[in-house]
């Protein structure tokens, strides 16, 4: 709070004219709400993504700055048959530093780590159904593999070494820069829900029990009953049992 009114005093301070004072005061108050608002509990919440768009996203806020594995989990539901990004991690070194992308095809999943990427094949996405998935990647040996509704793939390599600095999360969109770069032919359009993220590769039961909406330790990074984040545009939050 002492940041906040150190700000008004400056505001009033040195700023001439009530109407203007006034305006700024909102702004930078609107300013701190959105780079600070504290975590959300999104239990029996989606967000929703309603249109195709170059702007559209969901930014998740961490203050963690390396990966030396990862394991993401979230359930999506889409209608699309064309390519989409799920989600998007890039830092300043390189703007595909994770991803999951869905390839213009109806049983392929696009994994990047580091810059480099591997396909997952003969997978399947029924369109308007619920999908979970789960996704890991470790850095001492490259590997990744991914559990689509139960069912785990093989293991791929990708590329090993450690992700580092400061990232830019987004849902919805693939980053083609850091931060930017968004092609709306490649917007996820849906809903996506119980968005998890640890920063090492959790046990297969916890990936099972996961998939099964079991109890499961929730993620370290991002715990979708305590998620920081940011919407841009038209994304809204819903009531999970308006669209399950």
């Amino acid at each position: 709070m002492s940041v906040i009114y150190d700000v008004i005093a400056r505001v009033y301070g040195t700023r001439s004219g009530h109407s203007h004072k006034m305006g700024t005061l909102l702004f930078v108050m609107v300013m701190f709400a959105t780079c600070c608002a504290a975590p959300q509990d999104l239990s029996g919440k989606v967000f929703v993504f309603p249109k195709e768009s170059n702007t559209d996203r969901v930014r998740l806020l961490t203050s963690q700055t390396k990966f030396s594995s990862v394991t993401t989990c979230l359930r999506f539901k889409t209608d699309l048959t064309r390519n989409y990004g799920l989600f998007s991690l890039s830092t300043s070194a390189q703007s595909n530093d994770f991803v999951l992308f869905k390839i213009n095809s109806e049983d392929v999943i696009r994994m990047h780590a580091r810059g480099e990427d591997t396909d997952f094949l003969s997978l399947s996405f029924a369109p308007n159904t619920w999908h979970s998935m789960c996704a890991t990647w470790r850095s001492d040996n490259g590997l990744a593999q991914l559990w689509v509704d139960g069912k785990a793939t093989i293991k791929r390599y990708i590329k090993a070494g450690p992700i580092t600095g400061a990232p830019i999360i987004t849902l919805g969109q693939k980053q083609g820069t850091h931060g930017g770069g968004f092609d709306a032919k490649q917007s996820f359009i849906g809903m996506i829900t119980k968005v998890h993220l640890w920063d090492y590769v959790i046990p297969t039961a916890e990936i099972k029990r996961y998939m099964d909406d079991k109890h499961f330790i929730s993620g370290n990074v991002f715990n979708w009953g305590a998620l920081q984040y940011e919407i841009t545009g038209q994304v809204l939050v819903d009531e999970e049992s308006e669209v399950m």
